[in-house]
């Protein structure tokens, strides 16, 4: 088959993967192909087994997969055969040297640049997929622009902004698409190709059009506010506690104004996932280093108040359980950051899981989808950790529960069986405020939530 363009995409994780994916059924015009280092993860792109847990991906692959979508680990090839490639490689926060806990870490994206320069023979835009700092496009431009072959580069900002859980409906009718070039006759020409793109199966007005620096600061920012109406609530859900105000109550309040709007206004044990944190703490960075150390803490705040929840939460748990949770079994229901999704990344039950097992209690996590992902993460510990993916099981003998991701599977449990199987008094905290506390008080539990006033028994 004769396809109008190549494209390719370097890097097969969370958010490569799906969105060439859904580009490919959108676009059977084009050749699409998804390229990675690791083998393990291509051959589980190239099986009904994916390497990510997303809810409706599987169907879309399989849809495109063979007719104009492939998975290949023959990099320098397909970067030789490209038009359009996508960049979407890891930008982890750097763990060294100047920056580090806060600066993205661009090795993987700099050895990319080079082995596309190095790889190819023909013009190419390249559209920058990672969350990347402030003119990185230009770092970019300047290594691509070093060849003395008369190549030309166009580099293009085109972030994501897919929530984990939801991310085949945000691609398939995401809010908006935002796309970012020099304002150059051949950056507005490139921009224009990916427009087209996108235009296949998004409205024309939810493409929006900008300067590259732009783009890339829109994607820090528009994190960084996410997670500061996160940490607002939560930061108010301490003050409900002691005051005996409702914090679901106020959030409804506060939220029916048109001007405020309800959504991220969940109270929680705190926020997690791959972005948010980093994403903010990238943007601290870069607002100390142009010397606008005011605007700097105001956001680092916003991480700050995350990490005090999480701390909350486990010293709520030590004060109501007598000061003591040694050698008590706690069944923590819930790892992922959040429900619908496998990933683990700066999931708040890591840090709680930590703080449990510092204290010596005996924690068991169950959770549907994560608890390989959880195993990774708490490997260091493992020989404190048990784990039960059947959530009774896992609450039998416990003296407590505590519900650390909001799938709907928990709001469904029979409480009262739960009840009976375990070791009394029985302790349940609701990090997610997803229960009927009332009801769960009634069934015998002393409740603790986010917000609210506890319900004792004791």
């Amino acid at each position: 088959m004769n396809f109008k363009r190549k494209i390719l995409c370097i890097g097969a994780g969370y958010v490569g993967g799906p969105t060439m994916a859904m580009i490919a059924l959108k676009c059977p015009q084009y050749r699409v192909t998804v390229v990675d280092i690791n083998e393990q993860r291509i051959r589980e792109w190239q099986s009904d087994n994916l390497p990510i847990y997303e809810p409706g991906l599987l169907p879309v692959v399989k849809e495109a997969r063979d007719r104009n979508l492939f998975f290949s680990t023959e990099i320098d090839r397909n970067i030789k055969e490209a038009d359009i490639i996508f960049v979407s490689v890891n930008t982890p926060t750097k763990s060294f040297g100047q920056g580090a806990g806060m600066a993205a870490d661009l090795q993987y994206w700099e050895k990319t640049a080079r082995q596309i320069l190095a790889n190819s023979d023909s013009d190419k835009i390249v559209v920058e997929k990672s969350t990347l700092p402030i003119r990185t496009a230009r770092a970019m431009e300047r290594i691509l622009n070093s060849n003395d072959s008369g190549i030309s580069f166009e580099v293009l900002s085109n972030p994501e902004f897919l929530a984990e859980g939801t991310a085949i409906k945000d691609l398939e009718a995401p809010d908006r698409v935002l796309i970012g070039s020099r304002e150059t006759e051949s950056g507005i020409r490139a921009r224009k190709e990916l427009v087209d793109i996108y235009a296949n199966w998004i409205p024309r007005e939810r493409i929006i059009e900008s300067n590259v620096w732009s783009a890339e600061l829109s994607k820090l920012t528009a994190n960084a506010f996410l997670a500061q109406r996160i940490s607002s609530i939560n930061s108010l859900s301490a003050l409900c506690e002691k005051t005996e105000a409702d914090i679901n109550e106020v959030a409804y309040a506060i939220g029916t104004d048109s001007r405020i709007g309800s959504k991220f206004l969940k109270p929680s044990v705190g926020f997690g996932g791959s972005c948010f944190k980093k994403d903010i703490l990238n943007l601290v960075y870069i607002c100390r280093s142009y010397g606008l150390i005011e605007v700097a803490d105001y956001w680092e705040s916003v991480v700050k108040i995350n990490e005090w929840q999480e701390k909350r939460f486990v010293q709520n748990i030590l004060v109501n359980m007598f000061n003591t949770i040694a050698g008590k079994k706690i069944a923590l229901f819930g790892f992922a950051f959040k429900a619908d999704t496998g990933d683990t990344r700066e999931s708040p039950a890591i840090y709680v899981t930590r703080g449990l097992v510092e204290e010596r209690a005996n924690v068991v996590i169950s959770d549907p989808k994560a608890i390989i992902n959880a195993k990774k993460e708490l490997a260091d510990i493992k020989e404190y950790i048990t784990y039960e993916e059947d959530p009774y099981r896992a609450a039998e003998g416990s003296h407590a529960i505590a519900i650390l991701t909001e799938w709907g599977v928990y709001k469904g449990l029979d409480y009262k069986r739960i009840y009976d199987s375990m070791e009394k008094p029985a302790f349940l905290f609701d990090g997610r405020n997803i229960l009927d506390h009332k009801k769960l008080y009634e069934t015998g539990f002393n409740v603790f939530s986010i917000g609210k006033g506890p319900l004792k028994r004791i």
